[in-house]
């Protein structure tokens, strides 16, 4: 199980995220996006604050400037993706997102000139066509949202990207501590700045703003970081990208939806991305050999 450390925190992570699209739908009845995307943050950052109060005095320097960086991108990612989604449709907003995992590993060779691993690349290509199954409507349409939500992937590419190369050296508590709290401060200026400043405290619309802050903000990318510093930049995009089938299976458990062939078609491209990446094909190598030496 510890091999697997870094793919069952990313697991989790994904299938917290795809039941974090019902908690989404319910916040949006009582809060705006910025509101949902400050609340969020804060109670992470709050979270995270009282739990590991403790490590908060032990934050270097380099965390600080580190984790300002990934809050950012997060902050910047999840706005440009709620915008887009006023111009765009859902599946498209969904699929577009998606492309983070192809532009993941290119990162890396533009940027560090490193060495692409094409089985990951394969992969990372496969994922990408899984989510578009399962989401996208065919359209030929070109519009704002399209266009912001293809920026929301490539913030995403980043702060996956560079939530690797950082969690290899600094505390991956700190630096969730830390880009939580940027995101949240980010969040609330835009609430300030937009004149967003009622905020609905019934106890239904705080419940679902409290699941998205706890589950989806605070467990999520806590594990998203530490899961990092066990695995490399494009699976852990790869493994993310299940966030589109996790969300398909709480749609149809919770909400009804029928399930259908397209569905499970886009199921097993992803899961192939996952055992290419993870694998990269060893299992017919090994049966390769085996039949030479027999």
């Amino acid at each position: 199980m510890k091999k697997y450390i870094g793919e069952i925190g990313l697991l989790l992570t994904a299938i917290i995220w795809g039941s974090g699209f019902v908690g989404s739908a319910m916040a949006l009845e009582s809060y705006t996006p910025y509101q949902i995307l400050a609340g969020r943050f804060l109670i992470g950052v709050i979270i995270l604050g009282v739990v590991f109060f403790p490590k908060l005095k032990k934050i270097s320097k380099s965390v600080l400037w580190k984790g300002a960086i990934l809050g950012v991108f997060l902050y910047i990612a999840f706005a440009l993706q709620t915008v887009g989604l006023q111009y765009t449709t859902p599946s498209k907003n969904a699929f577009l997102t998606a492309v983070n995992v192809v532009i993941v590993p290119f990162i890396g060779l533009l940027i560090y000139k490193r060495k692409l691993d094409l089985f990951e690349v394969g992969g990372a290509v496969l994922a990408m066509l899984g989510v578009a199954v399962l989401s996208l409507q065919l359209s030929a349409d070109i519009n704002l949202g399209d266009f912001l939500s293809l920026c929301c992937a490539i913030a995403f590419a980043f702060h996956i990207f560079y939530t690797s190369r950082f969690v290899k050296k600094e505390d991956a508590i700190h630096l969730t501590i830390v880009q939580m709290g940027t995101a949240a401060i980010i969040g609330f200026v835009v609430v300030l700045a937009r004149g967003e400043t009622s905020f609905d405290m019934q106890p239904e619309a705080l419940t679902s703003l409290l699941y998205l802050g706890v589950f989806s903000t605070t467990i999520a990318f806590l594990l998203q970081t530490v899961a990092q510093k066990f695995i490399s930049e494009t699976k852990a995009a790869i493994i993310l990208s299940t966030e589109s089938f996790w969300g398909m299976v709480f749609s149809v458990i919770l909400l009804g939806e029928i399930l259908t062939l397209r569905m499970g078609i886009g199921a097993i491209l992803i899961l192939a991305a996952i055992i290419l990446s993870e694998t990269k094909l060893a299992f017919l190598t090994k049966r390769k050999v085996k039949r030479t030496i027999g």
